[in-house]
Formats: C-alpha cells, structure tokens, sequence
C-alpha cells in the first residue's frame, strides 16, 4: 500500500511580503519606493481582477541582476454595488453603496502588498522594510507572513 503525502507536492513560499499603510496614491507610492529603494516598477498593462467585480492595480520590475521580481499591489478595490429590490416592498429601492474588498482579505487595513519573488534572505527583508519605513509618506510597514494567509493565491500575479 502507498501513501501519498500532500505537503510533498505543496510549493515552498519562496517570497516575501510587506504591507504597506499610506494614504498617497499608489503611482506615488511606486515612485518613493523607486527612489528609496532603487527599484524600477512599473505600472502593468492589465490590472488584476478577479470575478470580473474587483479590480487591484499592480506594479512590476524584473531585477535581472538579483533575479528577483518585485510587485506592488493595491490591496483594496472600491465597487459600486446596486441595492437589490426587496420583493415584498411597496417601494423601489434605486439607491446604490461603495462596497471594498480586499486583495488579501486578512489584512484589510494595509493599503498595498509589496511582494518580493526569489529574496536571497531575511537580513534583506529588514533593510528594504526599514528604508520604506523611512519614507515619510508611508504611516507604517511591516512583514506579513505568508504561511498564514489563507488567500495565498491571489498573489499569484503571472
């Protein structure tokens, strides 16, 4: 009899995760962490978008010297939903509400996710946490986890 194990075939996490709070808009954002950190993202061709309701930018940069890929995403998307007739009313409810959500739902309160791909080891992590913490338009950062997540798949960005 064989037994086949699930965590042989379960990927590594082989990235890092930074969540970023800040107000500024996120070209702004991409810009800062360009100047501080030496970075050359982009803004991609297509956002990504998930059951054609949400929608997160994203910013790309291959460092083809480290190998490493760096991604900054948005982590919130505001929709405008429509309320829905209520059957049993009189009235016709015609009104309409923001409703946000979040790329990594877990944390709702960080703006944007910066996601590094391939980081040779921690000791960089908190060099590149510590210098987007000096930017002074970012309130806070901080490392996320990513064993913990349970969304793990939306930061699948290829």
């Amino acid at each position: 009899m064989r037994k086949l194990i699930l965590e042989d075939f379960l990927e590594d996490i082989d990235y890092a995760l930074i969540g970023i709070h800040c107000s500024i808009e996120d070209y702004r954002l991409a810009y800062l962490l360009n100047q501080h950190l030496g970075l050359n993202l982009k803004r991609k061709a297509s956002d990504i978008e998930y059951n054609d309701t949400s929608s997160y930018s994203i910013f790309e940069w291959e460092d083809d010297k480290q190998l490493t890929v760096w991604n900054l995403a948005s982590n919130t998307c505001k929709i405008e939903v429509k309320d829905a007739i209520d059957a049993d009313s009189l009235f016709i409810n015609d009104e309409s509400f923001t409703k946000t959500k979040h790329l990594i739902p877990e944390y709702k309160k960080v703006n944007f996710i910066l996601k590094i791909s391939e980081i040779p080891n921690q000791n960089i992590e908190k060099v590149i946490l510590n210098k987007i913490l000096s930017i002074p338009q970012v309130m806070t950062a901080y490392s996320i986890d990513a064993t913990q997540l349970k969304t793990t798949d939306n930061l699948i960005f290829n």
